[in-house]
């Protein structure tokens, strides 16, 4: 029995009976609250938002990737042609009436035309000009000392010989789409300083002649 002086206090904890020595010292010893070890914390506010923000690259690299392979924008001189004259005998199906398609020279582009829309007034005020519906511009590139004329179904009429290249002189103005998926009986004329190159369309399918292939 432990006996303490008078005046003073015991600061001895009372005994638990069955407490063995060894609970008693891992009890003293066991950390509280306060003094446990730190543990990692998680990403700062700055990383989280690099990591936003490298993510975002990558997803946009690769998006404008996948959409540059799979676009149909046309390259070349012919692929815009032929992009043109697909749209304008879609445009005539879904519209059920005529479409128009011209070349601009000036521009160097093909133009779909509404074959019943209205003229409308042009900038200065006076004159009237046809709203295209849709263009195709001919590639930078493929548009130097470029001409382009549409014509007429029959081969050979009105030869002309310019800068040493043999070219049909009377071109008709434009081809016409119907809304039956045919169009006008025409050929196109590519001509610049390397030579001539001409295209036959068919009619009924407004696809490339297959079995008569033209080089004058």
């Amino acid at each position: 029995m432990v006996r303490s002086s008078p005046g003073c206090t015991s600061l001895a904890a009372p005994a638990t009976p069955g407490a063995s020595a060894g609970a008693l010292a891992r009890r003293r010893h066991t950390p509280v609250f306060g003094d446990a070890p730190r543990r990692a914390r998680g990403f700062t506010l700055l990383e989280v938002l690099l990591s936003i923000a490298i993510i975002a690259l990558i997803a946009s690299v690769l998006v404008g990737g996948a959409s540059h392979l799979l676009t149909d924008k046309p390259v070349t001189l012919e692929e815009v042609f032929w992009k043109s004259v697909q749209e304008a005998r879609k445009h005539a199906l879904k519209a059920e009436h005529e479409m128009r398609l011209k070349f601009d020279r000036q521009n160097k582009q093909f133009v779909l035309i509404d074959g019943i829309a209205p003229a409308a007034l042009a900038a200065d005020g006076f004159t009237k000009e046809e709203v295209p519906l849709k263009v195709f511009p001919v590639p930078p590139a493929a548009a130097v000392d470029l001409t382009i004329d549409f014509l007429t179904a029959t081969k050979g009429a009105n030869m002309v010989l310019i800068g040493g290249m043999l070219l049909e002189s009377q071109p008709i103005t434009y081809v016409s789409f119907y809304p039956d998926g045919t169009c006008t009986p025409f050929r196109v004329q590519f001509a610049r300083s390397g030579g001539v190159h001409t295209l036959a369309i068919d009619p009924w399918t407004c696809a490339p002649v297959l079995d008569k292939k033209e080089n004058p």
